[in-house]
């Protein structure tokens, strides 16, 4: 991710209200087809589900680049209101990460305890912060180049998306609470003990402060060097084993004794990551290609780790997937095509 993404006043340069609407629409759609289609949790056989998640995934990714841009921060100043999207969605939304799961039906819940999906919880976590806020924001930037240091909303944006990511959570709680987990799963009807939703909001607002307090970082670039063709692979190996935390869920013969093995791997997995992320963005030559290939590298883990469990659905599903994941890959190359154009001239 970028770490020189400080804001300028917004660009009324030609005039063209297209020329604002584009980015803004191409960024509420691209969010959720990153993070529920091309991952296989939105088929071809509920795609009308995409639409509130284009309402909240969307909207809140873009209120959440707008606060960043607003805040001159970067990609670390992102990641905590990622992170409390991620909560908000878990808790509060769809309390994915409260209830007991569906799909298990009467198996006993690997890594449920004191009333929280430990295993699944840290597995979408990650997962949601950056399938569904900074993988796209960075794709959507590196298309319109120009315009991704400025914020994109004003004032009445900014209403009109608050408004409809609201509308979308309610819209995602009530299909999902209501009617999916009940009429299409027949579970019983789960309510989750007060506090922990009062957990996650006070979690929310705790992410918010730590992004405000990294607002307009100042970091110093390195005289190291690193090759987009070094950061795609690597992506690649970071990103794969993330997976075992589904599969610890799915496959019983897996499961560890202790609970906290699995755990504290995956915080400390999470943690280099992030540590060799931050040092790849300062090195000297970091730009749009090494972006290019931290964003296709999580595309291809996303859209591989994807057929997990694909035997089990529909053929024009699984087409479907195959279908537009060759059109995504085929759409990247064409993007580090553009940028290597532009960066040559």
């Amino acid at each position: 991710m970028n770490p020189e993404l400080a804001p300028n006043p917004i660009s009324t340069d030609g005039g063209l209200q297209r020329n604002r609407i584009v980015p803004i629409l191409l960024l509420v759609f691209v969010s959720p087809l990153v993070g529920e289609v091309l991952s296989g949790a939105t088929r071809l056989s509920f795609l009308f589900a995409y639409i509130p998640e284009v309402m909240m995934w969307g909207c809140g990714t873009l209120l959440i680049r707008e606060t960043v841009r607003r805040w001159r921060g970067n990609w670390t100043t992102m990641l905590p209101l990622a992170l409390a999207l991620s909560v908000t969605e878990e808790f509060i939304v769809q309390q994915t990460s409260l209830a007991p799961m569906p799909w298990l039906g009467s198996a006993p819940m690997y890594g449920r305890v004191w009333g929280v999906n430990w295993i699944y919880f840290l597995f979408m976590l990650i997962f949601e912060s950056v399938c569904i806020t900074l993988v796209p924001v960075q794709i959507v930037e590196l298309i319109f180049p120009e315009r991704r240091k400025e914020p994109w909303l004003r004032t009445r944006g900014l209403a009109i998306a608050s408004a409809v990511f609201a509308l979308g959570a309610f819209l995602a709680w009530f299909l999902w609470v209501r009617i999916a987990r009940i009429k299409v799963f027949h579970v019983p009807d789960y309510k989750p003990p007060l506090f922990m939703f009062l957990i996650g909001l006070g979690a929310i607002a705790l992410l918010a402060l730590i992004s405000y307090a990294l607002r307009e970082p100042n970091e110093v670039r390195t005289s190291g060097s690193i090759s987009p063709w070094l950061v795609l692979p690597a992506t690649l190996l970071l990103g794969f084993p993330w997976y075992i935390l589904m599969v610890l869920i799915f496959v019983p013969r897996l499961h560890t004794p202790v609970l906290w093995i699995p755990v504290l791997a995956s915080i400390a997995w999470a943690a280099i990551t992030i540590f060799l992320l931050r040092r790849w963005a300062t090195a000297a030559n970091w730009g749009e290609m090494q972006e290019w290939a931290l964003s296709f590298g999580v595309l291809m883990v996303s859209m591989t780790a994807g057929f997990l469990g694909s035997s089990l659905w529909p053929r024009m599903d699984l087409i479907f997937k195959l279908v537009l994941n060759v059109i995504v890959v085929a759409g990247m190359l064409a993007l580090a095509r553009r940028i290597r154009q532009r960066t040559a001239a």
